[in-house]
């Protein structure tokens, strides 16, 4: 889960520096179709890769993760990035909530601790202050709650299927769903940098949700959402070393609560192991 959002911070990095001529739909259809044909490439050869089961859960999966990932998109374009960033990264919550209501799964006091500690510490780094339009901040929760409810899929398809078919369907159907709006304006890379760019960000991509599948086979859906929150410190981290950006002490108060937060998560399971 912690390399999963390493990655993810690594392929934000590029997005941050691409044209911005390149629209969400730009953006989106290159992470799916990239993504399916990378995938095909080192997995279809030799077996049918689309084979497992569940059709109906990879299905709504890819249609969830393809909602949340476009309403984060717009939100970001409506709102400050914090605020934007904050909002989704409530996504740990509506995993709980669904994780409770779907699948029954029992959640301590300890643990909603750890959760609204992670939440507090994105909120303190990113120095969240609620503003910009309705709008925005509604499509932000949304993409929360979108989030939320596609790694609680992902969890329960995790239980049965590799990690390659999971997020193969997700990108078929992304690509299905994006596909029409690219075509009817395609905005394609103009220069060698750029081709280097959006291949980087599809290799990123593909690693980051191949660990992040992976993840969920050892963990509930809400706790590697914890984990994946860690994005917005090595984010962060990558601001600091490649864009100048400032340490302050945000950054440490932070960081130092998602991190803590984890931990005390991880103690308190290991505490409940032991009796």
């Amino acid at each position: 889960m912690l390399l999963s959002a390493f990655l993810f911070a690594a392929s934000d990095g590029i997005i941050k520096v691409l044209d911005p001529r390149f629209r969400p739909w730009d953006i989106a259809f290159y992470r799916f179709g990239g993504g399916l044909l990378l995938l095909l490439v080192l997995f279809g050869r030799k077996t049918n890769p689309f084979k497992g089961s569940s059709l109906t859960l990879f299905i709504v999966r890819g249609l969830s993760g393809t909602a949340a990932f476009l309403s984060l998109i717009a939100a970001i374009r409506l709102l400050p990035l914090s605020s934007a960033i904050v909002l989704f990264y409530s996504f740990p919550t509506f995993a709980a909530l669904f994780s409770a209501l779907f699948f029954k799964e029992r959640i301590t006091r300890l643990q909603m601790l750890s959760i609204l500690g992670t939440f507090a510490g994105v909120a303190v780094m990113l120095d969240f202050t609620v503003q910009g339009s309705l709008l925005g901040q509604t499509m932000s929760l949304l993409a929360g709650v979108l989030a939320g409810f596609t790694v609680t899929i992902i969890k329960k398809l995790r239980e049965n299927n590799g990690v390659v078919i999971i997020y193969l369907y997700f990108c078929l159907v992304g690509g299905v769903v994006t596909f029409p709006k690219f075509i009817a304006g395609p905005m394609l890379p103009g220069s060698g940098l750029e081709w280097l760019a959006i291949g980087s960000m599809i290799v990123l991509l593909v690693g980051a949700q191949l660990s992040m599948n992976q993840g969920y086979l050892h963990c509930k859906s809400w706790e590697g959402g914890l984990f994946l929150s860690n994005e917005v410190v090595f984010t962060a981290i990558l601001g600091i070393f490649l864009f100048g950006d400032q340490v302050t002490w945000r950054f440490w108060c932070g960081g130092g609560l998602i991190l803590g937060s984890v931990l005390f998560l991880d103690w308190g399971n290991r505490r409940g192991e032991n009796g």
